[in-house]
């Protein structure tokens, strides 16, 4: 049950006043949660914070008033000047003055009773506004404020500025935020008071009325105590809750998987080459993890190219030495594919036997693989989303290992853990990910890290050019084609409108047919199923020399004698997919480049994006830089990321207290793993503030 504390947050926002529906929807713009299938909550607004304040402590005199600044000035009114009858279109004009020079007080569609009586001539009044030069004269254009000198007491001195979409105005928002402010009731404390003296924590309410009733323009900054104080609340309740997700895991509990290496030994012998150091420390750390009772919830995080697919196999020879089936989850078909091609010759050394299930197989196909799986005759089963599919019965699960966990959320990884008796879970991203992100998105698992490429990998030569030469960059492919060597051309696909972003590919692929004829392919993600295979076999098998594709090949595609990445339009990619995609080259002998190809003129990000790209290979050093230059914004691709986008906290401000958070919420489950405590009650009322309502459930499913 929810605490009944907070029932005055959980109202509907149209409960409150000067709120309908549609100021309501308004309303939801402006917040940061994801309100996906659900109204709009009191509570929601008190997280909507101001992006800066107007300071009107300065009184400027008209003369001195800066240009477009929000300045506050003490006038006389002169005169009216109405507007002309029947020319609504000319402004109604109030010309004021002080000892500096004259203004004018600017009004489009005015009512003449309505300023005569507000601003009479003679009255001295404080008006606030953007101050405008228009031929040398200063001018307001509908003042925000104007109220008499005698009055001047009730005009806000410091007012935030929130963030506004189309159709509110700041007077809406603002007059909503407070009302939800004062409906905040004064809950109990669920920071450690050692904690909250040490970094100065003001009580809860008294931050967010902080926050959002400014005293001074400072107090808008995300470096405040108050603000801090809201942002590790935050980072305690996602914390708490991937902890609750973990000790729920883990109570499900594992069985150790034992061997005797002859499986493992065999793949080790049928790969030629050595693992490097990295694999072998991962190897130790997840051979270690399935001979634990405990179950294992482990990330293995490996930049492009690092061999996390060969760590998986030898994990999943393991489980088939302790008598347990397997299960490879990738984010899409081809990729899915790549894997099988990967893995089925080694494990067949093995005498490991492997499955494909995918959204395409169908009928006889389908029925017998599911019957082999469920019999327990495959050791390995790769596939998609269906997997997921309660159709899919094994008769042993013991490991699940799940591809490019960024593409799939916390719940389907509960999905996956589902399906056998609470089988060991291993999780691999090429993402390379910043350690502040990876405690947001993965603070219940333990970390294994890639970090050097296989042996006779070669160092990718990259270079920026402008859309203007692209023939230069034409006659270097056909150089290269002559030479027997593979191309990829990268095209985006535009989010606003994919239609656009295909017909670019499309449009490329036609304008280098032109030149190269049949040696050019296509492929996208809004083909068929078959004609994509046949587009990436015909790459793959050299029969076509130039794949033009969207960002369908960004992971997994493996075609090691491809050595030319093109990216067009490159200053539209974020940098973890610019390296996603160039680490699809530089997998065979030969040297590699990759070309980013850009249209300007460049925007700062920009500009900072393809140096860096040109400066390093490193993913780890490219996903900081990148956390750097975008915030924590969308760091891992969209909303399905599973990531948790901020309200409050700002991982470029804040990246310190989320350390101390996780420290937190460890330490709360081990003395109190089902927040029965004092402070376990109060924990509660934070998990339902922060919308971790699923945690709470899980504390009661056991």
């Amino acid at each position: 049950m929810r605490p009944a504390l907070l029932d005055p947050l959980f109202a509907p926002a149209i409960a409150l006043d000067g709120v309908g529906p549609k100021v309501a929807e308004l309303l939801a713009a402006v917040v940061p949660a994801d309100l996906t299938g659900r109204e709009l909550r009191v509570g929601d607004l008190l997280f909507v914070l101001p992006h800066t304040v107007i300071d009107r402590r300065k009184r400027y005199e008209i003369a001195h008033a800066p240009e477009g600044t929000i300045a506050t000035l003490e006038v006389t009114i002169d005169r009216h000047q109405p507007s002309p009858r029947g020319k609504s279109n000319v402004p109604y004009r109030v010309f004021a003055f002080d000892e500096t020079g004259e203004m004018a007080l600017t009004f489009f569609h005015a009512h003449r009773e309505y300023l005569e009586k507000l601003l009479p001539v003679g009255q001295v009044t404080i008006v606030s506004g953007r101050m405008e030069w228009f031929n040398g004269r200063p001018s307001m254009v509908h003042p925000d404020h104007m109220v008499p000198a005698a009055e001047a007491g009730g005009l806000p001195l410091v007012e935030p500025v929130y963030p506004l979409t189309a159709g509110l105005s700041p007077r809406v928002l603002r007059k909503a935020v407070s009302q939800a402010v004062a409906r905040l009731p004064v809950l109990p404390e669920w920071q450690e008071k050692a904690l909250a003296a040490r970094h100065s924590f003001p009580p809860l309410k008294d931050a967010l009325e902080r926050l959002h009733a400014p005293e001074a323009p400072l107090d808008a900054d995300p470096s405040t105590a108050a603000w801090r104080r809201v942002a590790y609340d935050e980072f305690l309740a996602g914390q708490l809750a991937l902890a609750l997700v973990r000790a729920r895991t883990r109570r499900l509990s594992g069985r150790p998987l034992t061997g005797d290496g002859s499986k493992v030994g065999a793949v080790r012998s049928a790969l030629p080459y050595s693992l490097t150091r990295a694999q072998e420390t991962a190897m130790a750390e997840i051979d270690a993890d399935l001979a634990s009772p405990e179950r294992m919830l482990r990330l293995l995080q490996g930049d492009v190219g690092a061999g996390k697919t060969v760590v998986a196999l030898l994990a999943m020879a393991r489980a088939a030495e302790a008598g347990t089936q397997s299960a490879l989850m990738a984010p899409t078909e081809i990729l899915a594919r790549q894997h099988l091609a990967t893995i089925e010759p080694l494990a067949a050394r093995a005498g490991l036997s492997v499955a494909l299930l995918t959204g395409r197989l169908k009928g006889r196909e389908r029925d017998a693989a599911l019957a082999a799986i469920a019999e327990g005759s495959v050791d390995i089963v790769i596939g998609t989303h269906a997997l997921f599919q309660e159709s899919v019965a094994f008769r042993d699960l013991g490991l699940a290992v799940v591809d490019e966990q960024h593409r799939f959320g916390v719940h389907q990884r509960l999905a996956m853990g589902a399906k056998g008796a609470a089988p060991d879970m291993l999780v691999m991203t090429a993402t390379p990910i910043p350690r502040t992100l990876m405690l947001t998105a993965f603070g219940d698992m333990d970390v294994s890290r890639l970090t050097e490429k296989p042996a006779g990998r070669q160092p990718i030569r990259t270079v920026t050019m402008p859309v203007e030469r692209l023939s230069d960059l034409t006659d270097r492919i056909a150089d290269a084609v002559a030479e027997g060597q593979k191309i990829y051309w990268i095209c985006p696909l535009v989010e606003e409108s994919e239609v656009v972003g295909l017909v670019s590919a499309e449009k490329r692929a036609d304008a280098l047919r032109q030149r190269f004829g049949d040696a050019v392919g296509l492929v996208h993600g809004r083909m068929a199923g078959p004609a994509k295979d046949t587009a990436m076999a015909d790459f793959k098998e050299g029969r076509t020399r130039i794949l033009v594709a969207t960002t369908v090949v960004e992971v997994g595609v493996d075609v090691p004698d491809a050595t030319i990445m093109v990216i067009e339009h490159a200053e539209r990619f974020g940098l973890a997919q610019l390296h996603q995609l160039r680490g699809r080259v530089g997998r065979g002998a030969l040297p590699s480049s990759c070309v980013l190809l850009y249209e300007g003129p460049l925007g700062e990000t920009a500009r900072a994006r393809l140096a860096i790209m040109r400066e390093t290979e490193d993913g780890f050093r490219i996903a900081e830089e990148d956390l750097k230059l975008r915030g924590q914004g969308d760091l891992l691709g969209t909303k399905q990321s599973g990531v948790p986008g901020f309200l409050v906290a700002r991982l470029e401000h804040h990246s310190d207290l989320l350390e101390i958070a996780r420290d937190d919420a460890r330490l709360i489950l081990q003395r109190d793993p089902e927040l029965e405590s004092e402070r376990g009650a109060a924990l509660r009322h934070l998990l339902y503030l922060f919308g971790r309502d699923e945690a709470v459930r899980l504390l009661r499913s056991g």
